[in-house]
């Protein structure tokens, strides 16, 4: 009874937005961990496979907005539900890449562009999820928890696909992604509710809590926050091109940083599988810590300096990691400070997705899926982008270019003040509900 009466349901169900995050991120770096085997048995260039990775990202870019609707309209239960399954079906499609299928390589960038439109649901609607369910004050830590599935999901991957392929060829990589896939998903829609008063396990404690600094009439009704007003701001622009340059850098660590280490550093299939999963393990550890850091800084200095302060160091750290890191002559110093550079990357990771529920509320969805729409632009360019500024004038210049782009994303954040929505809010609320911790 006393273990009843403690547990918190929206605990476990973080838990497992941080397991379908990490599926998310299996299904995506596989085509990377694969990708060798692919360029070969296709018969492509590097060039052609960054298109593969590219039409991932466009579709999962060009349903950003998209998946946000759905998930405020049907809500998260059941669009993340049916995201899960699309993404098994078409992991599962990718098998059929062969040299003997016409237009084999296009068949491919179709299929990866319709698993990333399958994705595109996972973080708007994991975050409509944080914005119904998370009280204010614990945003920054859920986020933290549901983002540290990337560094896990993509890290873990690289050994455990590595070995798949080796013993069972890249096709069983596949096959793998899509099996643990649906059965996580079932045990999502088993276990989540759209609202925690829809949730049996729900205690009246935790319901209490979660409704102190939300208001459950706002969120029935859509009004806490009008769509000119969750979009057409100064803070949804600055985010939404801040994050363009996160997704930029991030994805040269997703895409290409598995291919860098074996055909620039020289390092072999199982040292490589070792050392590219420090990137990701990196990601995993200062992603839960700068949810930490930033529920810490925001409750004692604010919301603007909690949660801005943290993305702005953390992005021009992560410039000087890639600058250092690029121009390291052992392989493993190189593998280190460039992790080092993934790991600041994501101490911001949280500071994004908590100010996009922040400022949105009953929006959030389609808010946050503005502003992941443009970290998978991002992610898109880096795809193309990145093999060709290395192959025209090499890998340095190619970090050196992320990393000017990363200060860029840095500098963005000082246009971001999430107090200032929460003074529009008030003005939209016809009862002036706004609670105590976000007037700040």
């Amino acid at each position: 009874m006393v273990v009843a009466r403690h547990f918190q349901i929206r605990s476990f169900l973080v838990f497992w937005l941080f397991m379908l995050s990490a599926i998310a991120f299996l299904d995506r770096t596989n085509i990377s961990i694969a990708g060798t085997a692919i360029r070969d048995e296709l018969e492509i260039n590097n060039l052609q496979l960054g298109w593969i990775f590219s039409s991932f990202l466009l579709g999962y870019a060009a349903f950003q907005v998209v998946g946000g609707w759905m998930a405020c309209r049907y809500g998260p239960r059941r669009v993340l539900a049916a995201g899960v399954l699309w993404w098994g079906v078409f992991s599962a499609l990718t098998t059929v890449a062969s040299p003997r299928v016409a237009h084999a390589l296009l068949t491919l960038i179709l299929i990866r562009f319709s698993l990333g439109a399958g994705e595109a649901v996972v973080y708007p609607a994991s975050n409509q999820f944080v914005a119904h369910w998370i009280p204010v004050a614990e945003r920054g830590r859920a986020n933290g928890w549901i983002f540290a599935g990337v560094g896990a999901g993509a890290g873990l991957s690289i050994p455990a696909l590595t070995w798949i392929i080796s013993r069972y060829g890249w096709r069983a990589s596949f096959w793998f992604s899509a099996l643990v896939g649906i059965l996580v998903g079932i045990v999502w829609y088993a276990m989540a509710r759209d609202l925690p008063e829809q949730h049996p396990l729900v205690s009246e404690d935790e319901l209490n809590k979660i409704r102190a600094t939300r208001s459950i009439e706002g969120i029935r009704s859509g009004r806490l926050l009008s769509w000119r007003a969750a979009l057409c701001n100064l803070n949804v622009v600055a985010l939404t091109l801040s994050y363009f340059t996160f997704g930029y850098v991030a994805w040269i660590f997703f895409s290409w940083f598995f291919i860098y280490m074996a055909q620039v550093r020289g390092l072999n299939l199982k040292a490589n599988a070792f050392i590219s999963m420090i990137p990701f393990l990196a990601m995993t550890v200062c992603c839960l810590s700068g949810g930490i850091f930033s529920d810490w800084f925001t409750g004692k200095f604010g919301l603007r300096r909690g949660r801005c302060g943290i993305a702005v160091v953390s992005l021009v750290l992560t410039a000087v990691f890639l600058i250092v890191g690029s121009h390291a002559r052992s392989p493993y110093a190189a593998s280190i400070i460039l992790a080092g550079g993934a790991g600041a990357l994501y101490l911001s990771q949280s500071s994004f997705w908590a100010v996009s529920a922040d400022i949105s509320g009953e929006r959030s969805g389609v808010v946050s899926g503005v502003m992941n729409m443009g970290c998978q632009i991002g992610g898109a360019v880096t795809a193309s982008l990145t093999p060709y500024l290395a192959s025209r004038y090499g890998w340095n210049a190619a970090f050196i270019f992320a990393a000017l782009l990363s200060i860029a994303g840095g500098a963005l954040w000082l246009f971001v003040d999430p107090s200032r929505s929460h003074r529009q809010e008030s003005t939209l609320n016809p009862r002036g509900e706004v609670a105590s911790l976000v007037r700040r």
